[in-house]
């Protein structure tokens, strides 16, 4: 099975604007896409990194839902270090995509808090070195299910 086709599963539908496998889970299989910057109608596509495993979906969702976009805000408006990584990410993001002018998640320019943890958990596995990134990851255990790849 090819890429894209394991990416439609893993997704229940067809992937937009996909560009490439970006990260691989350790068993092989798609974990994050790139996404190119418009969709196959010339619609802009604000998030270049997605997100596909299942696994990784799934306990990203559970931080969401337990209140983590708030609290990661406030960590990175708390903490310089962690709002200097979200502000070198924003930069990096709008460098990869320049012709939307977006940060990670679809970022506008000067706006404050964060979007999806989705996004930003897909750009720290993409771009390492991301510390914000890495840290909303590092509240997912196992990273990998154990037993192995979800979507096979």
């Amino acid at each position: 099975m090819d890429d894209r086709a394991i990416v439609e599963r893993q997704l229940g539908r067809p992937p937009r604007a996909f560009r490439r496998v970006a990260v691989r889970c350790p068993y092989g299989c798609p974990a994050v896409t790139e996404q190119e910057p418009h969709d196959e109608d010339g619609r802009p596509f604000p998030t270049g990194f997605w997100l596909t495993c299942p696994h990784l979906v799934t306990a990203i969702s559970r931080i969401e839902a337990a209140g983590g976009v708030e609290r990661w805000t406030r960590a990175a408006a708390d903490d310089a270090g962690l709002a200097a990584s979200l502000a070198r990410a924003h930069a990096e993001q709008r460098a990869l995509r320049p012709e939307l002018d977006l940060g990670v998640a679809g970022t506008r320019s000067g706006a404050s808090g964060l979007k999806c943890l989705h996004a930003h958990a897909a750009f720290a596995l993409a771009r390492p070195g991301y510390e914000l990134g890495d840290r909303i990851l590092a509240e997912v255990e196992p990273r990998w299910p154990p037993g192995g790849c979800c979507s096979d």
